[in-house]
């Protein structure tokens, strides 16, 4: 695979976007303006080739550390950074070894890093000798995870499954679809699978936008795992609900399109009018507030609250492979204590006999079953229903002894994986 130089050193900007300034990769996307002036093939190359690095930045690093006599000093960021491009497409993206080489050394000398070149060179044209039987003896999930990530799986899940989750976030996710109906229609328009969870799969790659029934709002983007939350609120047809936190908005589209009443709340404006402007192509109604969910109060108590809470969003590596190198074990203890506002917040608003429904993004135990622990322990009004193979599609491996939700990337490895996600059901006494 091989691309203009330009699109190389839009990676390199996007890299360093990520890695120097700790800027959300999305973000880095949107805001890197000569983005757009790329081909849409020479875009999707700047964005896999990140990616990759990001997915692989362990290995990368540990193979260049290999092959140079010192540490590069903490100064040749930059150089750095094109060896782990270069590095990447030599043995990840099978780029031919002189367009990788040369591009890499290119890419220091026009940065103004001109005495760079031969170290980038050197190590490079090694790598291309050298290189793949290095990748074939190293681990590669543990030199990908972080050490307070390894060992925070390694605690709750076990040495053998955080193994697994670690492999999961080095392959691309696949392309999941949520359908307002004719699933079976879509999907052979779509050339995708019917998982049982209801979800239509696809291979990634290509316009999102070019896909047959986007413009025509036929369904949206939503992870398998994703889905689940909103279908444990049952049968919500006609009936108010919450959905606080809810952009982007695909479980305030999944509600709306049952026919529910649905409220959806978030405190951002840029994130709630693209949640406006997602049902808007979808054509499905609901009420958007701009509100903060801690301190906003319905005219009544409600039946149904959905909570999927903001998190550390560790359960969506593989679709976000920048999160590794931006979250600390700090950010996950500053959203548990964000959860616990929200979910008090929660519990206030709902009626008697309300259902509600709390879920993250997140493989954290802080963020999901210690909260659930802690909401029942304060909220004792409230109590655990729990959740039942059948509400999600057959998926009986991912519900736990509590009748508790918790996805893995590892999970239906024979199909491409889903999100990490957590979900509990709760219900207010009558």
């Amino acid at each position: 695979m091989s691309a203009p130089a330009s699109a190389r050193a839009i990676a390199l900007d996007l890299l360093q976007a990520v890695l120097e300034n700790k800027i959300p990769l999305d973000q880095a996307l949107a805001d890197n303006k000569a983005m757009t002036t790329l081909a849409g093939r020479d875009r999707a190359f700047a964005r896999l080739l990140v990616a990759v690095v990001l997915r692989r930045l362990g290995q990368l690093d540990a193979l260049i550390a290999h092959c140079v006599e010192r540490p590069l000093p903490r100064g040749a960021t930059l150089a750095r950074d094109a060896l782990r491009l270069g590095a990447a497409q030599l043995l990840f993206l099978g780029t031919p070894p002189h367009a990788a080489v040369a591009s890499a050394v290119e890419l220091v000398a026009e940065r103004g890093h001109a005495a760079m070149k031969g170290l980038v060179n050197a190590v490079l044209r090694r790598l291309s000798r050298e290189g793949p039987g290095l990748v074939e003896a190293q681990d590669s999930a543990r030199l990908n995870t972080p050490d307070w990530l390894w060992q925070s799986w390694c605690t709750a899940y076990g040495e053998e499954t955080a193994r697994a989750i670690a492999a999961a976030h080095l392959v691309e996710a696949p392309l999941d679809l949520s359908v307002k109906s004719d699933a079976a229609g879509w999907a052979a328009k779509l050339a995708a699978e019917i998982l049982p969870t209801g979800s239509l799969r696809r291979e990634s790659g290509g316009s999102i936008e070019a896909l047959s029934g986007y413009e025509d709002g036929a369904w949206w983007v939503q992870d398998a795992a994703a889905s689940l939350p909103a279908k444990l609120l049952g049968d919500v047809a006609g009936k108010a609900v919450a959905d606080l936190c809810a952009a982007p908005g695909g479980k305030t589209a999944q509600l709306a399109s049952t026919g529910a009443k649905v409220t959806a709340i978030d405190r951002a404006a840029p994130r709630l009018a693209r949640l406006k402007a997602n049902l808007a192509r979808l054509k499905l109604d609901a009420q958007c507030i701009l509100a903060d969910a801690e301190s906003w109060k319905p005219p009544s108590p409600l039946p149904f609250i959905l909570l999927d809470a903001p998190c550390s969003a560790t359960g969506a590596i593989r679709r976000n492979p920048d999160v590794p190198h931006l979250k600390t074990p700090l950010d996950v203890q500053r959203m548990a204590a964000l959860e616990d506002r929200l979910l008090n917040a929660a519990a206030a608003m709902l009626g008697p006999g309300g259902v509600l429904v709390y879920s993250t993004c997140s493989l954290e135990a802080e963020e999901g079953p210690r909260r659930s622990e802690a909401l029942l322990a304060r909220h004792p009004e409230l109590v655990r229903r729990p959740i039942s193979s059948a509400e999600i599609g057959g998926l009986g491996e991912a519900l736990t002894p509590l009748g508790e939700l918790r996805t893995l990337p590892s999970l239906w490895p024979e199909r491409g994986g889903m999100d990490g996600f957590y979900a509990a059901r709760f219900a207010r006494r009558a």
